[in-house]
């Protein structure tokens, strides 16, 4: 792994420099709702998509946020005198925050505010030009560089569940952001990567943070950690790229296919204490002639409970254009752009993929006799964070485990909070052709229901079983209770799974 070209990086052994850094930082609004006050949404919205013209453009001026932004944030040198009116210089130096450069000072590292969810202010270091996520073709020139907060980063810490809990682990750490997240509910959090300059990046993010030092590890996947350590809560945002060999190590992971996300999945089952989640982003190649969904749910490890998302399919063409312009490959030798094009289709060819899916897949190791797995696509709008919905979801699972179909009519529910019903039918018809119900919270989803399915939903306020509202509903339309009661708990179960109805 060549580092050649990436700037040193500032101790992590100075807390007294790091915590002087912190308070000056704070003290000039180098915060995200800083930022997003002094730049506008539009520019604040182009850095995430590593554009910086914008940014650029509105810190022309000369207050302490300005130039604290152009430092850390757009990598452009600043007087020294100025800088000395805001930052403690002299330490900063010595700790390696900050290097001379023709009698300027400029940044070793990004530093990029982050607003943690209870309104915490955080910083997320990584390497220059990577504060934003994207590698801006960095990844050509050093492999072992460490990218900042990205999209991805954001949706596995919005998907996971924020429950206390005794300890933690962040597999492929990065810059560190799951780590610190996991900090603010994990008595002990452990961290690793096979990337050493992560680890050390990581270190910094937390301590300039404010937060609780890691157990930092070096090793892939679950090498650092010893066979008897177990945990109640398991992240990794992995090297998950499907690419021929393993060029760039943040996003490589150096196995054949998609071996790697299946490796971490199928490995991760031992590691779970009794109750205890796993949340992974992942992708996963579409092979000619087997269904997808089969290939996930082969990789669910025995006794944990699963629920697989598909978010977004991309065919081999499209994705690998995605991971050359991502290293910044296609800015170079044209020729060299199409020979790794190539390559990344004969890969594919040779394994008969089609296409590649992403998305995320949560495990909860369960001692329930039978296990469930749900394995579904739903590439719509979701309402972040979405960690409540997940818990939410494994606990109607088992709600429904524990009741069968007689049971499940002996109970009470209620309709989940902002969910609407949508009539769907030609203008001037008496009756509507179908009806939907639809979420305005969480997943968002929406389920087609009959007339009897969304009369019931419509009752359902905690007052009455649902064996008595199928009764009612019976004698409203003339049928018969008897069949009404024995083919109705299957749509029930399914509102109660998708988080339409509510144990009451």
């Amino acid at each position: 792994m060549s580092n050649a070209s990436l700037s040193p990086l500032p101790s992590a052994d100075r807390p007294d420099v790091t915590a002087r850094l912190r308070d000056a930082l704070l003290g000039a609004s180098f915060t995200a709702d800083g930022l997003l006050e002094l730049l506008g949404a539009p520019a604040y919205a182009a850095l995430s998509r590593s554009e910086v013209v914008p940014a650029l453009r509105a810190t022309r001026g000369d207050t302490p946020l300005e130039m604290l932004v152009r430092l850390f944030l757009l990598q452009q040198p600043v007087p020294h005198a100025r800088v000395a009116e805001v930052l403690p210089v002299d330490a900063c130096l010595a700790a390696g925050w900050l290097v001379a450069v023709d009698g300027d000072l400029a940044a070793t590292v990004d530093v990029r505010p982050y607003g943690g969810p209870d309104g915490e202010d955080w910083f997320i270091v990584s390497d220059l030009g990577c504060a934003v996520g994207g590698a801006g073709g960095i990844g050509n020139r050093a492999e072992g560089v460490v990218l900042g907060v990205g999209g991805a980063s954001m949706t596995l810490a919005g998907l996971t569940v924020r429950t206390p809990v005794a300890a933690a682990l962040d597999l492929g750490t990065g810059s560190g952001i799951q780590a610190l997240h996991a900090a603010r509910h994990a008595t002990r959090v452990t961290a690793t990567d096979v990337n050493p300059r992560a680890l050390h990046i990581t270190a910094l993010t937390l301590a300039l943070s404010g937060a609780p030092a890691a157990d930092l590890r070096e090793g892939s996947l679950y090498e650092p950690v010893d066979d008897a350590e177990t945990y109640d809560l398991i992240v990794s945002n992995p090297p998950f790229v499907i690419s021929p060999g393993a060029r760039l190590t943040y996003r490589d992971g150096g196995m054949s296919g998609d071996d790697l996300c299946r490796t971490l999945v199928k490995s991760t089952g031992e590691r779970l204490n009794a109750g205890g989640f796993a949340h992974f982003l992942a992708n996963w190649q579409h092979v000619e002639g087997e269904d997808w969904t089969d290939r996930l749910r082969s990789w669910v490890p025995r006794g944990c409970d699963a629920w697989i998302v598909q978010r977004e399919v991309q065919d081999v063409t499209q994705y690998a254009e995605l991971w050359l312009r991502d290293a910044g490959d296609h800015r170079g030798d044209e020729a060299e752009y199409q020979a790794r094009y190539d390559a990344w289709l004969d890969e594919f060819e040779a394994r008969k993929v089609r296409a590649v899916g992403f998305g995320w897949i949560t495990l909860r190791r369960t001692d329930a006799a039978e296990t469930s797995v749900t394995v579904e696509e739903w590439p719509h709008p979701i309402e972040q964070p979405l960690g409540e919905t997940v818990r939410a979801h494994f606990e109607r699972l088992d709600y429904l485990r524990e009741h069968d179909d007689a049971a499940l009519l002996e109970s009470f529910f209620t309709l989940a909070a902002e969910v609407v019903q949508e009539q769907v039918g030609l203008p001037g018809a008496e009756d509507p052709e179908h009806v939907v119900l639809r979420q305005n919270r969480g997943m968002r989803r929406a389920t087609r229901v009959d007339t009897v399915g969304a009369g019931f939903a419509g009752v359902c306020d905690g007052t009455m079983s649902a064996g008595r509202i199928l009764d009612a509903i019976a004698q409203l339309v003339g049928e018969d209770p008897v069949a009404l009661r024995d083919r109705t708990p299957a749509q029930i179960r399914l509102l109660v799974e998708q988080g339409f109805l509510e144990p009451a």
